[in-house]
């Protein structure tokens, strides 16, 4: 089935659906972080191999992208979605059974590979059934989902207190997905193009030929640094504002007004993009969020915490998501998920990065708020590409 042959309740459904399998991939994304203050210590990790296993799952994720986007294009979105959810249900209940950081690791790759493959579909059917005027709000829309999922993860985790244990958190973030599975069996309709015999199908060629290479490398690099400062704060910021000597409720506090605003912000950022275009809207918001980051390495009373965390979380999803419909554009239809997948998967090097760099700089002795403050260039560096971006980009957006 196209997209351009649903109706308007149709969108919405299919729209509802991806924003379901969006959401427990935030939930268990964000349930690393939210379960690290009573996980590290139990499994005694120290802060790098804490920073290694908040990256497993992201490792995973750039595999799982590139092959979920390279199958979807070639058997179809709707089966590569199934195998995908099901993969990260069945490996988010084998974290839960992790008793070393051995099998925490590869526990959390595993969970990757199963995000890896969602991802570039849920980006492909949100285009295609969406009109031309509203793709960055369809995209948003639907991606918002996660933060919500991450927020449900830091209030569960709030409500329950000292007396939720962390392995329950995983089991959750288990078993939903897998009670998902005929949810979207029986409501997703399948979005993929016309098989076209004469289309090339080189993913190198889509990515490089046609003077889409400037594009391709800036949307990747784009990515990457916005993905260094969301992934850093989804799997550190519990962590981070405990260091700074406030209670692990206002840990769990902060993650969850990061995540509730990052919801807001990708419906919000989303919309203006499609209103204004992307180019300075963005820029401008990553300017925004660096200058929210310097604020949390520098404030240490709650309230303050909790505000700059919303600002930060509005900022860096509305950007993200934003990125996500943007993305497919730039690549032929018939690669639309594999173009979506290729960049999702390089830019994951950040999501990667992130967790490591907050790792290796508190293994080095720096303080939250100097891992907070070291997010800022990175933001302003975002801002540079989104401006070359919609330069280079302009011959080819559809």
């Amino acid at each position: 089935m196209q997209g351009k042959s649903l109706g308007a309740a149709g969108a919405g459904l299919v729209v509802f659906v991806c924003f379901l399998i969006a959401a427990v991939e935030g939930y268990d994304i964000q349930a690393f972080g939210v379960a690290a203050p009573k996980m590290i210590p139990e499994l005694g990790l120290n802060p790098a191999q804490q920073g290694w296993a908040g990256s497993a799952a992201m490792i995973g994720l750039v595999v799982g992208a590139f092959a979920g986007g390279w199958l979807a294009d070639r058997y179809g979105r709707k089966p590569v979605l199934l195998g995908s959810v099901a993969a990260f249900g069945l490996f988010s209940l084998l974290t839960a059974t992790a008793h070393s950081y051995e099998a925490l690791l590869w526990a959390r790759l595993a969970t990757g590979l199963g995000f890896g493959g969602a991802m570039p579909n849920l980006i492909a059917v949100a285009v295609e059934i969406s009109r031309p005027e509203r793709r960055a709000a369809t995209v948003s829309a639907m991606f918002c989902g996660m933060p919500a999922g991450g927020a449900t993860s830091a209030l569960i985790a709030r409500l329950a207190g000292d007396s939720l244990e962390w392995r329950t958190i995983f089991i959750a973030g288990g078993v939903v997905p897998l009670l998902l599975l005929p949810v979207i069996f029986l409501l997703l309709p399948e979005t993929r193009p016309p098989h076209d015999p004469a289309a090339d199908r080189h993913l190198g060629r889509a990515l490089f030929a046609e003077r889409r290479a400037a594009p391709t490398v800036l949307i990747w690099a784009a990515f990457m640094m916005t993905l260094v400062v969301l992934y850093l704060a989804l799997n550190w910021l519990p962590t981070l504002v405990v260091d700074k000597g406030h209670p692990p409720s206002e840990g769990f506090m902060a993650a969850m007004v990061f995540n509730v605003a990052g919801a807001a912000g990708s419906i919000l950022v989303g919309a203006v993009a499609d209103k204004l275009g992307w180019r300075w809207p963005l820029a401008i918001v990553y300017v925004a969020l660096a200058a929210a980051m310097a604020g949390l390495a520098a404030s240490n009373a709650p309230m303050a915490i909790f505000v700059l965390s919303g600002a930060a979380g509005f900022l860096v999803m509305g950007a993200q998501f934003s990125l996500y419909a943007v993305a497919p554009m730039l690549y032929p239809i018939h690669l639309r998920a594999a173009g979506a997948g290729a960049a999702i998967a390089v830019g994951r090097l950040g999501s990667i990065g992130g967790p490591l760099i907050a790792g290796e700089l508190r293994n080095a002795g720096a303080s939250p708020g100097e891992v907070f403050l070291s997010m800022a260039p990175v933001a302003l560096t975002a801002a540079v590409l989104l401006v070359a971006l919609g330069r280079a980009a302009k011959p080819h957006q559809a």
